[in-house]
């Protein structure tokens, strides 16, 4: 069996040696380059765009803003949840408005980027300034300044409920309330963005080169912004390093390469730096949450209320509002919650766009509920890890169908046993003993604290998935996947469903992605739905391989197909000492004519669409221990467990690393990462020196993950749930909850990163108030 083991990724025989691909690795004869003229002011009318002095500047061959791309249709959604947003999406180019400091203005092509770089500063725009408004409820004011001509600045009010809330509220015995804010984050992937395009004008086909997770919908929107016919339109992949959600949006710049390429007559290649790509690139997170929670006398949950303020930035970007949608859907899970209101304002402001970064609203609103929680327990005198066993959904409350929608679907939580994964979090970690050693050291005056958080993750959004197998004359196989590489295994773990279903090693497998020739149609890797969808696709597509081998070679053998044994790559009749047929013989078996007399396709292999019922949901645990420096309010973690809920671990090592690297990224956007601006809607945080990211010295002491396949789902062929999220999501509530411990005051803590100056300010805080109620006593 090869689904279940950690075997070594395919991928790094190539990407270890220096033998990877990337974007920036294409390079065409006779390429130009671009360089994009963003704008430096947040708000303001555009009344001119001087681009004479940058075309006629040295090796600049084209200057272009938006008044020269031909009446392009702004950026249409990818993900529409029927809600009008068409007032909000970006245009390639500003036109009439600038309405954040980085939106693309004018671009210039030179023969090499530099030069263009250069042209670039010749550009002079003439701004009207405007004012400025960058706090998600300030911008919703009647007296705010409005972006958009003729409405106001909230794009959208997406409500959700269960239940009676009024009546649960009225009939509470303890009602707990929170405002809490979690800061503007943003995937920092290794690799920038980039693009290579290239129009052959004899045959009007144009060739994109990229690392786009969702190739084939880029496609189609090329081919309608372009009026191109989406089969002269060939995307071709490249190795990705790292992607987590940001680079996921059609952005202008994808649009920009192949009109240049095709106006030009020449390839253009782009690829971003690392200031661009903090202020372009999808920012995330920033929301701020107005929670209340009801519990009867006996700590039990009565309702929950949760308003909140989701700041989108200036433009809606093409996912939409997905991930304001997922913010209040997600709230009560995965506890016992019998009445759920939930409403967010999706608005807009002057700063850069958003779009999802992994676990997109789910670090948020598990930051927001589990803080709550600890506030709860604390007010409620209530050991906050009972609090949440007492109040957790069980085997018995399952199927769970509330009555609410996500995605787009019914919300049905179908699997799962969550007091059982609570209780072997705390046993294998040893949380009892963590808490009994913070207790013991914060008696001798230092800060230290243990904090836990449950979190529920959804997985398998994206509908259907496509995979085709096609098994050679030489035994090994092709596998076409429509998901695509971000540098998270997919190669190896598809290679190691459909080698199990084929009985063939890796090593004989070839996986390719991200070519629109070969793969016709794909949803794409993102929402953890790699493995769940495109897995079961493979999963499919393998098995109807598997038996069309045994029918034919039933056929070649004269034996019946239910006599027969498919093992180690070759079919023979079972308890047969005959050496049987290989699979590359049956291929071989399977030309053109002798396919079509069985009433075939020639070819050994298949094309399958997998269409996922609905989607699934992961879950799992986070603890941590960590200590505070008084002095310069520093935050060392000393310890960091997750225990998760996988279904079905295809390569358990694999996961792991999903688990260990989202938690260390979670760690930067808990205790470093703010996209900050300044009052004019300058951002402050344009390069690595500011934004500050997590190294090897500020990773856990001791980290430790324990992955459980105990409820497998029923919705797919696998029983695999998502894992790509797992281990940022809680991240940010369980360092609140220990940071709170360490205080002594959970309900000082209400925001997110807890930078050392927000720590530092905490811990002053907190000892001032203890004093003043020790004056009084």
């Amino acid at each position: 069996m090869l689904v279940g083991e950690s075997v070594p990724r395919l991928e790094d025989g190539r990407l270890l040696r220096g033998f990877g691909r990337f974007v920036d690795d294409v390079d065409l004869p006779g390429q130009l380059h671009l360089h994009v003229v963003r704008s430096d002011v947040a708000h303001a009318r555009v009344r001119a765009i001087h681009l004479e002095a940058a075309a006629a500047a040295p090796s600049v061959r084209l200057a272009v803003a938006a008044a020269d791309l031909d009446d392009v249709p702004l950026i249409p959604l990818r993900l529409d949840f029927g809600v009008e947003l068409d007032p909000f999406l970006q245009p390639v180019l500003a036109t009439d408005r600038v309405r954040y400091v980085g939106e693309p203005v004018a671009a210039i092509v030179a023969e090499d980027r530099y030069a263009a770089e250069d042209a670039a500063g010749l550009v002079e725009v003439e701004y009207e300034p405007l004012d400025v408004v960058l706090d998600p409820r300030a911008a919703i004011e009647a007296d705010a300044p409005s972006l958009w001509k003729g409405s106001g600045n909230e794009a959208a009010e997406l409500r959700k409920s269960f239940g009676d809330v009024e009546a649960a509220f009225a009939d509470a015995a303890h009602v707990v309330s929170a405002e809490l804010r979690t800061g503007r984050h943003t995937g920092v992937p290794l690799e920038t963005r980039g693009l290579t395009a290239d129009w052959d004008p004899g045959r009007a086909e144009l060739t994109v080169w990229g690392a786009a997770l969702v190739t084939h919908y880029h496609r189609r929107v090329l081919s309608r912004l372009l009026g191109i016919p989406i089969n002269r339109i060939h995307m071709r992949g490249t190795d990705a390093g790292g992607n987590f959600g940001v680079r996921g949006d059609f952005f202008p710049e994808d649009f920009l390469i192949p009109w240049l390429a095709r106006r030009l007559g020449r390839p253009v290649k782009w690829t971003e730096d690392r200031g661009e790509h903090l202020v372009a690139i999808n920012h995330a997170r920033e929301q701020v949450h107005r929670i209340d929670a009801a519990f009867d006398q006996g700590a039990r949950l009565l309702g929950l209320r949760d308003e909140i303020w989701h700041n989108k930035g200036a433009y809606i970007r093409p996912t939409g509002i997905v991930v304001s949608e997922i913010s209040i859907g997600m709230i009560p899970w995965p506890y016992r919650v019998p009445a759920y209101e939930g409403v967010i304002h999706a608005v807009m402001t002057n700063k850069t766009p958003v779009g999802p970064y992994r676990a997109p609203g789910r670090f948020e609103n598990t930051f927001a509920r589990e803080q709550l929680f600890n506030i709860a327990a604390d007010e409620l005198g209530v050991d906050p890890v009972e609090l949440r066993r007492a109040n957790l959904l069980t085997c018995e409350d399952l199927p769970h169908a509330p009555g609410l929608s996500m995605g787009g679907e019914p919300f049905v939580l179908n699997s799962g046993d969550f007091t059982g994964l609570l209780e072997r979090a705390h046993e294998r970690a040893g949380f009892a003993a963590w808490r009994r050693e913070s207790e013991r050291l914060r008696r001798d005056g230092r800060l230290v604290g243990s904090g836990i958080a449950y979190f529920m993750d959804k997985s398998g959004l994206g509908v259907y998935e496509t995979a085709e197998v096609e098994v050679g004359a030489d035994g090994g196989a092709r596998l076409l996947i429509g998901g695509a590489s971000s540098g998270q295994g997919i190669e190896t773990v598809m290679a190691q469903i459909a080698g199990d279903a084929l009985t063939i090693p890796l090593e004989r497998i070839d996986v390719v992605h991200g070519d629109t020739d070969l793969i016709p149609d794909g949803v794409g890797s993102w929402s953890s739905r790699s493995t769940v969808i495109g897995g079961s696709a493979v999963l499919r597509a393998a098995e109807a391989t598997r038996e069309q081998a045994l029918r034919v070679a039933a056929e070649l053998l004269e034996a019946s197909t239910d006599d027969l044994v498919l093992a180690d790559g070759r079919v023979h009749v079972r308890g047969s000492g005959a050496a049987g047929l290989d699979l590359g013989e049956i291929a071989a078996a399977c030309d053109a004519a002798s396919s079509r007399e069985r009433g075939d396709e020639p070819g050994l292999g298949a094309r399958e669409i997998y269409v996922d019922p609905m989607m699934n949901y992961p879950y799992g645990v986070a603890l941590c221990q960590l200590e505070l420096d008084p002095s310069t309010g520093a935050v060392e973690v000393w310890r960091y467990f997750v225990a998760y809920e996988a279904g079905r671990a295809v390569n358990p090592a694999l996961l792991r690393g999903q688990i260990v690297g989202g938690a260390v990224q979670g760690l930067g956007g808990a205790l470093f990462e703010e996209l900050a601006y300044a009052d004019s809607g300058q951002p402050q945080t344009t390069s690595l020196i500011d934004y500050l990211l997590p190294g090897a010295t500020e990773t856990p002491r001791e980290f430790d993950c324990l992955i459980c396949e105990d409820a497998p789902t029923p919705t797919n062929p696998l029983g695999a749930k998502g894992a790509g999220e797992s281990g940022i999501m809680a991240v940010g509530a369980a360092v609140a909850g220990a940071v709170s411990d360490a205080l002594g005051a959970p309900a000082a803590v209400t925001r997110l990163p807890l930078t050392p100056e927000e720590v530092r300010s905490l811990i002053e805080r907190t000892r001032a108030e203890r004093e003043a109620e020790e004056a009084l006593v």
